[in-house]
C-alpha cells in the first residue's frame, strides 16, 4: 500500500478539547512512526500535555519562547513581538519540512493570529493551499477563517454545554493543563 493524499483537519469551537485532540492525532501517528511537528501558537507555559508529547519520539514541538498573553491585554509592541514569534515559528516549519520529511503538521491554536493579523498570513495560506501532498494538516482554535473551513477536509466543531471556569473554577494542572 503506497502513500496516501493528506487531508486538511480542523478543530475548532468555543468547547474544550481542540488542543487535546490534535495531541490524539500526534500521538496516534507518532505511533505509526510518522514524523510530526507540533506547533503552538498563543499559548506559553509548560502544559502536562506538552511534557508528555517531548517524550515521544516523532514528534517535535515548536513553541513561542514566551508567553504574551491575551492578544486584547496586548501593548502596540507585543503584538509586533507576537507577529515576529509567530512568523519564526512558520518559517521553522517550512524549513524543518525541506529538510526532512515530514507527515504531520499540527498548528494549535492558529485561528488567532491569523484572525487578529499577527503573523505572515501568506505562510499559513501557503501551507494550506501548497501543502505537499501527503503532508496531514490539522489547525485548531476558535472562529476559523472561512479559508480554513473550505479547505479542510474535516471539520469537528466542540461546543461548550458547561464549563467550569462559569463558576469560578479555575484552570487544573493534569486536566485544563
Amino acid at each position: 500500500m503506497g502513500m496516501e493524499r493528506g487531508l486538511i483537519h480542523v478543530y475548532c469551537g468555543d468547547g474544550k478539547g481542540k488542543t487535546t485532540a490534535a495531541i490524539g492525532l500526534a500521538v496516534r501517528a507518532a505511533g505509526a512512526g510518522k514524523q510530526v511537528i507540533f506547533a503552538q501558537f498563543f499559548k506559553g507555559g509548560s502544559t502536562g500535555e506538552l511534557k508528555s508529547l517531548e517524550k515521544l519520539p516523532g514528534i517535535r514541538i515548536f513553541r513561542n519562547p514566551e508567553d504574551l498573553g491575551f492578544f486584547k491585554n496586548m501593548t502596540k509592541q507585543q503584538k509586533e513581538k507576537a507577529a515576529c514569534m509567530h512568523t519564526h515559528t512558520l518559517e521553522k516549519i517550512f524549513l524543518t519540512m525541506e529538510k526532512e520529511p515530514i507527515d504531520m503538521v499540527i498548528l494549535d491554536e492558529i485561528t488567532y493570529p491569523y484572525e487578529y493579523g499577527i503573523i505572515d498570513k501568506g505562510l499559513v495560506e501557503r501551507l494550506v493551499f501548497q501543502k505537499p501532498e501527503f503532508l496531514e494538516l490539522v489547525l485548531t482554535g476558535r472562529n476559523p477563517a472561512s479559508l480554513f473551513l473550505e479547505a479542510a477536509d474535516y471539520i469537528t466543531e466542540m461546543k461548550k454545554i458547561r464549563h467550569p471556569f462559569d463558576e469560578n473554577i479555575g484552570a487544573r494542572e493534569g486536566v485544563e493543563y
